[in-house]
């Protein structure tokens, strides 16, 4: 095949510019050219690849427009500045002040959770860990996840349900009656489930007045 001429390359750079995203067939067709060709050019212009649409989509380095985040949505097709999918979770996983749950994932790179973090479950760089019922991803760094799970308690206490003093009485009569009573038996007590306190609520309140070290992490 003959050698793509300067303008020409520079009409379809331009091209493809103005139509945003385009596919290998578009580029193809644009350039008359074979796919080891296309894939050379995208290489070449370092085009970026979309994380979803199972990465069939192309976008010129000169067209998106990251977020804070790092991603750019462009109609349902998505990129991002990290690469794929795993990076961009990843990054986003490290770079978060609390960490991040599966629904906070998916709403940032905009994927249904379920479709792709069971892909996460065990990933060099994250942390996976239950919390309120939910799993949630941190940093694999252990100076790093201690700072995202302080940050995240911390968080959890100021937007969530704060113990009155009747509440405070609930758990501190608990303690009383119940003789090394855990922090499971505290939560499936039926006047602590009926104000349906949170576990990270009570276990500061604990830890505030010097009770948490009296608490057994696990039933006896």
């Amino acid at each position: 095949m003959a050698k793509i001429d300067e303008k020409s390359l520079k009409n379809v750079f331009r091209f493809l510019e103005d139509i945003k995203v385009f596919t290998l067939d578009k580029l193809m067709s644009s350039l008359s050219c074979s796919t080891p060709t296309a894939r050379l050019k995208l290489k070449q212009w370092k085009a970026h690849t979309s994380y979803n649409k199972n990465s069939r989509y192309y976008a010129m380095p000169t067209v998106p427009r990251f977020n804070e985040n790092g991603l750019w949505h462009y109609e349902n097709i998505s990129f991002s500045e990290y690469g794929n999918l795993r990076s961009t979770v990843i990054h986003l996983i490290n770079n978060s002040d609390l960490g991040l749950s599966g629904n906070e994932i998916g709403d940032l790179v905009r994927l249904p959770p379920r479709s792709f973090l069971h892909h996460f479950r065990s990933v060099a760089g994250i942390y996976r860990e239950k919390r309120e019922g939910v799993y949630v991803y941190f940093s694999d760094d252990p100076d790093r996840y201690k700072e995202q799970a302080r940050n995240r308690s911390s968080a959890l206490i100021l937007t969530g349900k704060l113990l009155s003093d009747a509440d405070a009485v609930v758990i501190l009569t608990a303690l009383i009656k119940h003789h090394d009573i855990s922090m499971e038996d505290i939560m499936a007590l039926p006047e602590v489930r009926e104000r349906k306190f949170s576990p990270v609520v009570i276990r500061e309140f604990l830890d505030h007045h010097g009770l948490l070290k009296k608490i057994p992490t696990t039933k006896p």
